[in-house]
Order: C-alpha cells, then sequence, then structure tokens
C-alpha cells in the first residue's frame, strides 16, 4: 500500500505577477496576499483580487489580515473569488468567526509561538482548541512586529500531539524546511508549511529559483517520511 505523504505548500506575501506565476509553476498549493497595510508585502484587496485572477484551478488564494476590521476583512475575501482569510493579529475566536462570514469562508488562525525557551510556555493544545472553528493553525515566530519576520522558534518544544491540522511557518527556508517536516509531521492531523522571507531577494519580491529550491526540499521531505 502506498503510504507517502503530500505536505501542502504555501507561498505568502506575493506582490508581482511573476511571483504568482513561479509559485504556481513550482507546485504551490496556496499563495498569501498580506492586506496589512504596515507590511512591506502589503497589497490592496483590489490588488490581490488582480494577482488571484492569475490562479488557475486548484490553487488557493489566502488573505492575511492583522487586526482587521470584520466588515473590512469579510468583504475584502467576498472580493475574491475561492479565498481563505488567516488572521495573524489579536483576534479572539469570535472576531474570527465573525470576520470570516460565520462559516462562509475558510480561514487560518496564527499562533505566534515565543521564541527561545519560553516557547515551551505556550499551550498550542488549548489554543487549537479555543479556535476549534479554524481550518488549521498556523505556528509563526513571536517576535516585536506581526508576523514571524524570517525568526524560526524551537520546533522541539511543540506537543507531541495536537489535535487540529497545523501549518509551519517562520523563518522556513530550503535548508531547514525538511528538518521541521521530519519533526512535526507526526504531530497534527496534517501538516503544511508556509514560507515567504526565506524564498525572496528582498521584502516583497520573490526568487523564482528559491521558490523551486523550497518545493524541491518539501518533495524530498516527503519521500522520506
Amino acid at each position: 500500500m502506498n503510504t507517502a505523504v503530500r505536505t501542502r505548500i504555501k507561498i505568502c506575501g506575493l506582490t508581482r505577477e511573476q511571483d504568482v506565476d513561479a509559485a504556481v509553476e513550482a507546485g504551490a498549493d496556496a499563495v498569501g496576499f498580506v492586506l496589512y497595510p504596515a507590511s512591506p508585502r502589503a497589497v490592496t484587496a483590489a490588488r490581490a483580487r488582480q494577482l488571484a485572477a492569475r490562479l488557475p484551478p486548484f490553487v488557493m488564494p489566502v488573505l492575511l489580515f492583522v487586526n482587521e476590521p470584520a466588515p473590512a476583512a469579510l468583504a475584502a475575501l467576498q472580493s475574491v473569488p475561492g479565498a481563505m482569510a488567516q488572521f495573524h493579529g489579536d483576534e479572539s475566536p469570535e472576531q474570527c468567526w465573525d470576520a470570516s462570514g460565520r462559516g462562509a469562508h475558510r480561514f487560518m488562525r496564527a499562533a505566534r509561538i515565543p521564541l527561545g525557551p519560553a516557547g515551551a510556555s505556550f499551550d498550542l493544545v488549548k489554543y487549537a482548541s479555543d479556535y476549534s472553528h479554524a481550518l488549521a493553525i498556523l505556528l509563526d515566530a513571536h517576535v516585536e512586529a506581526f508576523g514571524g519576520g524570517g525568526k524560526a522558534f524551537d520546533w522541539s518544544l511543540l506537543p507531541p500531539a495536537v489535535d487540529a491540522h497545523l501549518v509551519l511557518s517562520g523563518g522556513l527556508a530550503p535548508a531547514n524546511v525538511g528538518d521541521g517536516i521530519r519533526r512535526l509531521r507526526t504531530a497534527a492531523k496534517s501538516l503544511a508549511v508556509d514560507v515567504s522571507s526565506g524564498v525572496e531577494a528582498a521584502k516583497g519580491i520573490k526568487d523564482a529559483a528559491k521558490i523551486r529550491e523550497f518545493v524541491a526540499a518539501v518533495r524530498a521531505a516527503d519521500a522520506l517520511t
């Protein structure tokens, strides 16, 4: 029996047509657009819709929000066909539910894991339970600004079992994504990965070669599972 597992891949922080095309060509399952004005990778909802229109079937657009009022987040989701939400700020479970149209749009909730030994104090099991309406919990490093800032938290401090789909993020790159997959594969219902700075030439400018290397590293880790 074939028991091979395919790790899903999201390339986040896209701002240019050629980067969307490169992500699709490399085999990404989802692409992310940051609708947070303070981010160097920010785009407007109208720009996200324009870029998402390039996506072929079965590649999902994801809109990243940080403490966006529910009406504005929902309007953006409704303007991008097939879009999923990613809530990356201080949103409560009820705020996420409201901003996603109370089930009209699927969403991920980012868990900001403290760096260093403090990561052991983060109760991911409880967090996943609190945000049970989320399709997945995205694991990112807790830095001063929102977003992981290219930092990786200590994956070994996560609990051995979490009753949720997990998306590993924060400081991923072609060189370390395989290790992350091997460490966390069995800790959740499923494991996906999300990369932004690790495949960039500059903030908001992706490198097509790095995207291909990242996808190849994920597939290599899958082959060893």
